[in-house]
């Protein structure tokens, strides 16, 4: 199977600035890798870094030491020394994260939303937004709400605009904080259903699912962060 992701001695600290630059170790010594086709799930006790080691591999923290390489447009690239157009590149074309927190530019409509990720790629404005209809319709997003804003809606229906979003261009690398989490039964087993289409199109897939039910059904390994974690006593 193809490499798609892989991290080195990677290591993470906090230095807080207005407490005399004290600094906090969080993880050291961490090693990890995914391949085409895998779903891994972080595990560990809530506050144990899980987001914060995903952060990290999307560029969104630094990175005190160690590297992190991904397969990007028939080349590695260290996102730890990259320069922020290759960053925003890979964010682009090869790595999709669907955060917990939609955060979006106001008076937008929820279908360009969803369809821009995929005309940033190319495709056609149309085709984009065909894309992104099957998308909300799966998700139970009732049309009458396409042209509006989700600024307006319900914390559960923005997770699910979020969650179309993250989906509608066939990345590579796919990173997912808690991407079932306050869903009813049904729209939970649509984003299962999504990450099971992700993972047979060869998607490497990091999540973080606190249904333990929902981790077990589509993960094919785990991944504890808490056996890299530094424990504070400063």
């Amino acid at each position: 199977m193809t490499d798609m992701l892989k991290v080195e001695k990677l290591a993470k600290s906090f230095t807080l600035h207005t407490q005399g630059g004290t600094t906090i170790p969080v993880f050291e010594d961490i090693n990890f890798s995914m391949q085409a086709g895998d779903c891994i799930g972080l595990t560990g006790e809530s506050g144990s870094g899980k987001s914060t080691f995903m952060r990290m591999l999307y560029a969104n923290y630094l990175c005190a030491s160690g590297s992190v390489n991904v397969f990007h447009d028939g080349r590695w690239v260290d996102i730890t020394t990259a320069t922020p157009h290759d960053i925003l590149e890979i964010r682009k074309v090869t790595m999709g994260y669907v955060s917990q927190f939609l955060r979006v530019i106001p008076r937008v409509s929820t279908l360009d939303i969803v369809a821009e990720p995929l005309t940033t790629l190319g495709a056609s404005e149309e085709a984009a937004k065909d894309k992104a209809r099957q998308l909300l319709s799966r998700l139970n997003i009732p049309e009458r709400l396409w042209s509006l804003s989700p600024l307006t809606f319900s914390g559960g229906e923005q997770q699910r605009v979020n969650i179309a979003r993250g989906f509608i261009a066939d990345y590579p690398i796919m990173l997912l904080d808690e991407p079932t989490a306050s869903l009813d039964a049904g729209n939970r087993q649509t984003v299962l259903d999504l990450i099971e289409e992700a993972k047979e199109r060869g998607s490497a897939i990091l999540g973080i699912f606190h249904d333990q039910a929902a981790r077990d059904a589509v993960c094919t390994d785990f991944f504890d962060v808490t056996k890299h974690r530094i424990e504070y006593d400063g």
